[in-house]
């Protein structure tokens, strides 16, 4: 993925041609970010992943665990085997799916907006203005 971090929008001038006709496919953009990194104006289409989501959820499933390491294991094993932990298990693997695909894109700060998972936006928590000055940078390269 080709990164630059001087100006944190400039690895669009890394887009190539995938972006550049209409007959060719639209772009796949993910947004990664972390709750305290609030991204805005999302595309209804675009991923958005939150990193410490794992983490969050982790915290929730732990909040009410008794302090005996003995009775929380029971506990756990307890809720493990009830019809409603399927929803907290598919949450965990959703969640670490993001986490694994930002690891995999060598995303290494939020938020960044990534396209087609290979140009990276750094520091834009617009993510239609981060579209935008991609596109223009894109339009500069076809057009010198």
């Amino acid at each position: 993925m080709e990164r630059h971090h001087s100006r944190p929008w400039l690895a669009a001038f890394g887009l190539s041609a995938s972006l550049a006709g209409p007959a060719l496919a639209e772009p796949t953009i993910e947004v990664f970010t972390t709750a305290g990194e609030l991204v805005i104006n999302v595309p209804s289409d675009v991923a958005v992943i939150e990193l410490d989501a794992p983490a969050r959820l982790d915290a929730e499933l732990s909040r009410e665990l008794p302090a005996d390491r003995d009775v929380a294991s029971d506990l756990m094993r307890e809720r493990m085997a009830t019809a409603e932990w399927q929803e907290t298990a598919d949450r965990y693997a959703d969640r670490y799916l993001g986490l694994v695909r930002a690891w995999q894109l060598g995303v290494e700060k939020v938020p960044a907006v990534v396209i087609d998972g290979r140009y990276v936006i750094y520091g834009q928590p617009d993510v239609a203005q981060a579209l935008n000055e991609a596109d223009g940078l894109l339009g500069q390269e076809r057009h010198p």
